[in-house]
This record gives C-alpha cells, structure tokens and sequence, in this order.
C-alpha cells in the first residue's frame, strides 16, 4: 500500500504536506510521520512529528480526557530531572525542525517546541509521536506506557475496490 494513501485514510482526510514515515508499526503501516516546518500552502507549522496510527491516537486521545496533560505538567513541577529532559526535548525539536526552513523562506516561521507549545505540555499526541519517532522525550516515554503495544492483530487500512481505506474490521485490540 501507498504510505499517502494510507495516512490518508488514517487521518481521514489528504494530508497537507509530504508523507515521510519515520515509524511504522508491526504491520508495516505508518504510526509516525515527519512534517516540514510548512505545510504544502505555506501554512507555518510548529508540528514537526505527527501521530498517524489509529490505536496510538484513540489511547494518547483517552489519557488526554482523564487529565494526562495535567498530570504531566505536575511531573515537570515535582521532579527537576524530569523538567531538564522536558527542556532539552523542547529544544532539540524547536532546533531541528527550524534548521529545515530554507534561509531565503517568504513564510511566517513557527514557533514553540513540541506542538508549538512555548512551556508545558500542550499535547501528549505530539510528545509520543516525538518520542516514537525515536526522540529522547520524557512525555512521550511516560505516555508509551499506557499506549504501547501498538498491537492490532488487524491492519487499521486496506485496499478496498482499487484504494486505500480505512478497515471496517479493525477494532482496538484488548489489554
């Protein structure tokens, strides 16, 4: 299957910039894509690994509803290590993806770290999918173990009359 055509039905609709899978899963299909700092019509986006997987997304998506956000900035507040780490991943991502504008860009540059937060923890979607692009980030680390596995015993897409769509028999495998 075609990754454009498989994020596409992941996300349910065309991505808005080129489809660069940094990590897949299991079954070969992407959890992870790397976004310019621009999206296709100039748009700045300070999203630079975006989580693509169904099952990653519906477990960061429960952890967010029951407070995780919150429950990591009370981490960042308690624990100095953990806070220095956070700090670092915040400037690592800022710097990589800024290294990626083009000196001569007519566009508004973004900004912030991970997801364009400037301090704190504005989206566990964005910290696990650094974090499982293979970045040291210990938001995205803490959020793995209440995500991980990602084992679906059925793949999210196929390809139903000539195109990649969604499965209508994947369901989240249970824990």
């Amino acid at each position: 299957m075609n990754d454009v055509e498989v994020v596409a039905a992941q996300i349910g609709r065309v991505p808005r910039s080129p489809v660069d899978v940094v990590a897949r899963c299991h079954l070969g299909l992407a959890v992870v894509t790397a976004v310019p700092p621009h999206l296709d019509d100039g748009t700045p986006f300070p999203t630079r690994y975006w989580l693509t997987c169904p099952l990653a997304v519906i477990r960061v998506s429960r952890l967010e509803s029951v407070g995780g956000v919150k429950q990591a900035e009370g981490r960042l507040d308690r624990d100095p290590a953990f806070a220095a780490a956070h700090q670092a991943a915040m400037e690592r991502y800022r710097t990589e993806r800024d290294q990626l504008i083009p000196d001569d860009s007519t566009y508004p540059a973004p900004s912030g770290g991970v997801a364009g937060a400037r301090r704190g923890v504005k989206c566990l979607h964005a910290h696990y999918a650094d974090h499982a692009a293979g970045n040291a980030n210990p938001v995205g680390a803490m959020v793995a173990g209440d995500v991980e596995p990602l084992d679906c015993r059925v793949a999210c897409c196929r390809e139903e009359a000539g195109a990649v769509a969604r499965n209508r028999d994947w369901r989240e495998p249970r824990r």
